[in-house]
């Protein structure tokens, strides 16, 4: 290949306005390469006044979680805050979908710290900078569990039939626990022809199961109008 004569080289030392453009095109050119898009996860630790403690950078790539920066004021080292903000940065990650993190730390660093945190050395380049060597780590990471189906039963019984209809939901109620639900609360009307019942499921496919269990009593067979709604935690 013939060298262009009219392309010159410059050296020099920070350019941001090289740094941004080679971001740019190295970006667009993996984004068509690979169908996920980068994207930057931080984690800050501040103490009660504000001020910052610790903090973390990295980021994710489709499967890929890449931790890039860590620093733990000193006054706050081996208190576990180093450990907290990995574990954030990971569960981050992994809602992200990412299956695999990784990490480069100098042997004056902190390889130690994250092979206690179940990362495992891949590689490394000995003798940079200046005698040290360079250590690349990786860590699996688990699947997210799935989060629990919370759901919220409005059971209205019948004026006339009001005690065969409550004993048909005591019994619907003991088959819970075979499904893996729970009954986190019950609530009843003064009146006692109404109850509330806040349940927890570990699936919606587990909800399904249960009621399609054949010893679980028809609610509609003793005129018990039960109403469901599928609920979940407010953040605000």
């Amino acid at each position: 290949m013939t060298p262009d004569p009219e392309v010159r080289l410059t050296i020099g030392g920070e350019d941001q306005d090289l740094s941004d453009r080679l971001d740019r095109e190295l970006t667009a050119y993996n984004s068509a390469a690979v169908d996920a898009e980068e994207a930057e996860v931080s984690v800050r630790a501040e103490d009660a006044s504000g001020a910052l403690v610790g903090g973390l950078t990295a980021s994710t790539w489709g499967t890929l979680g890449s931790i890039h920066m860590l620093w733990v004021d000193p006054a706050h080292r081996a208190s576990g805050l180093g450990g907290r903000l990995m574990a954030a940065a990971e569960e981050e990650a992994r809602r992200r979908g990412c299956t695999v993190m990784e990490v480069s730390s100098y042997t004056f660093q902190a390889p130690p710290f994250y092979r206690r945190l179940g990362y495992t050395e891949t590689g490394r380049i000995e003798g940079v900078p200046g005698g040290h060597a360079d250590v690349h780590l990786t860590k699996p990471l688990a699947p997210a569990p799935n989060p629990p189906f919370h759901l919220t039963a409005i059971v209205d019984y019948p004026s006339d039939h009001t005690a065969p209809a409550r004993a048909a939901e005591e019994a619907a109620l003991a088959l819970l626990p075979r499904h893996g639900g729970h009954l986190e609360r019950r609530l009843i009307t003064p009146d006692g022809r109404s109850e509330v019942h806040l349940l927890r499921f570990p699936s919606e496919s587990a909800y399904r199961a249960y009621l399609a269990d054949p010893d679980r009593p028809d609610p509609q067979a003793t005129g018990t109008q039960v109403r469901v709604l599928e609920v979940g935690e407010v953040h605000g």
